[in-house]
Formats: structure tokens, sequence, C-alpha cells
């Protein structure tokens, strides 16, 4: 009975390995697959590196398979920008009312532009699951409810982008610009992913 377990350890011992080898090549495989189809589509949009850069945090899900899936993703990371620039712009206008309130105006109607973006963006996520949960049914308004919130949120973060012009100017201005101008690039991706998304769709559909 001893030499029997003996045998059974030494077989699993010398298992194992290959066992996790292959799981892990596996992993590795699916993972590189998802990554060649991020980056196929992300060429097809007008901020191709920051599309591969914001999308990358999910390619190890292996989730990304489908052109819904890239719209979902791709607005999850928009409003994940979003809710960080809100919250660093709520942070700043507290200080700038008694600091330096020749910014205040300014930063605090680019804040009520984000606080919107995030709103929008976190109902076009909502819509985008009701599609899905629905199938056919009234597919051309949910297209158009997520096309609509989403090209709000982008002409949000246009608008705040648009009161920081020039390239000379403050240090505080220029990083309120640059994390805005991220919103708008990344919303522009998720508007991309979305129109795709509703272009597989009505492809399905046709007889």
């Amino acid at each position: 009975m001893e030499a029997n377990n003996k045998v059974i350890l030494v077989l699993l011992i010398s298992v194992l390995p290959h066992i996790i080898l292959s799981s892990a090549t596996s992993a590795s495989a699916k993972e590189y697959d998802t990554k060649a189809y991020v980056v196929s589509w992300c060429r097809t949009t007008l901020y191709p590196n920051l599309c591969v850069r914001s999308l990358s945090r999910y390619v190890r899900s292996g989730a990304m398979q489908n052109p819904r899936d890239l719209a979902r993703f791709a607005l999850k990371a928009s409003l994940y920008r979003a809710k960080y620039t809100k919250a660093f712009l709520l942070k700043e206008v507290k200080n700038l009312e008694t600091l330096r309130p020749q910014y205040y105006a300014l930063v605090h109607d680019c804040l009520t532009q984000i606080r919107d973006s995030v709103n929008q963006l976190s109902l076009a996520i909502a819509e985008l699951d009701r599609v899905n949960k629905r199938g056919e049914v009234n597919l051309e308004w949910h297209i158009n409810n997520l096309q609509t919130w989403t090209s709000t949120a982008l002409t949000d973060a246009e608008t705040c982008v648009s009161q920081f012009p020039g390239r000379r100017m403050s240090k505080l201005k220029a990083t309120i610009k640059g994390k805005v101008k991220n919103v708008e690039e990344t919303t522009s991706n998720a508007l991309a992913f979305i129109e795709h998304y509703a272009a597989a769709r009505y492809r399905a559909r046709r007889p």
C-alpha cells in the first residue's frame, strides 16, 4: 500500500508541472489573442495609442471578443478617467475660491461639464447592458440613447478643453487641460466603438 502511494506521488510530481505549464500557455495565448484583437480595433479610432493603454487593464480578463465588449470596456475606461478628473477638479475648486479667485469661475465651469460627462457615461453603460438583455426590442431607440449620451459626454469634455486655448498657461491650467483632454480622447474612442457596435447589430438583423 505504501509502495503504491509512493508511485502515485511520483506520478503526480512528474505530471503536475506539465499541467501547470499547459494551463499557463493557454492563458497566455488567450491574452495574446485578446490584445491583438484590441490593438486591431484601436487602430480605427482617432487616438489608437491611448485606446490600447486605456483598455490594457481589461485585456487579462480575456473578455473583449466582440464589438459590444469593446464598447463597454471603452465606456468604462472613459468613465474611470472622468471620475478621476472630477475628483481632481472638486479638490482644486475648493482651494481656488479663497486662494486664487481669478481661476475659480473657470475651473467651476469645467467641473460642471465633467460632472455631466460622468452622468452621461454612466447612463450609456447602463443602456448598453439593457440592449444586451432585450435583444432586438426597440434596438434603434437604445442605440440612439447610447450614441446621444456618449456624444454629450464628449461635447462636455471638449467644451472644458476649449476654455484653455493655446500652450502658454499656468501649471494649474495645463494640468487641468491635460486631464480633461484625456477624458475627451477616451470618450471619443468609446464613441467610435459604439458606432462599430451599432453597425454590427444592424448587420446581424439582415436576412
